[in-house]
């Protein structure tokens, strides 16, 4: 298994991911996430994968966000986590996230927010695993891709 950080010619590769994530990204098209990769290149966001023979078999995002308290650290906001399903259960998760979080070290963050869904609670043990503590703050969103009918 080779880490490293994810490249334009790996977006296939994650998308084919995001499908065992969430069913609703099958629509998404290679051109238009081409599109997208070109404007995260140029943000502080990174993409951490693992590739076993080429193809790419885990990933995680982690954005880095300014931030104007706690003396200017940085915050890191870590999404996306998904691992091919057969590769679980191999440390595959674990060497990822450590990557990501090591690189909001590099990037002076006093924080790492690790964002799940609310009803994966065997990834949510795993993530408390390595330290991230689910009980210390609370997530709230707003669905602006949705409108619910009345």
């Amino acid at each position: 298994m080779e880490f490293g950080i994810a490249k334009k010619e790996d977006v296939a590769d994650i998308l084919v991911l995001y499908k065992q994530l969430n069913a609703s990204n099958s629509d998404f098209s290679i051109a238009d996430a081409h599109k997208i990769w070109d404007k995260i290149e140029k943000e502080n966001i990174r993409y951490f994968v693992a590739k076993d023979a080429g193809r790419v078999a885990g990933c995680c995002y982690i954005a880095i966000i300014p931030n104007l308290t706690f003396n200017g650290k940085a915050i890191g906001y870590i999404e996306n986590v998904v691992i091919d399903a057969e590769h679980r259960r191999q440390g595959i998760g674990r060497e990822i996230l450590k990557r990501a979080v090591d690189y909001a070290k590099e990037q002076n963050c006093y924080k790492v927010v690790l964002q799940s869904g609310s009803e994966r609670k065997d990834a949510h043990k795993f993530y408390q695993s390595i330290g991230f503590d689910g009980n210390s703050k609370k997530a709230f969103q707003i669905r602006l891709d949705t409108t619910e009918e009345e």
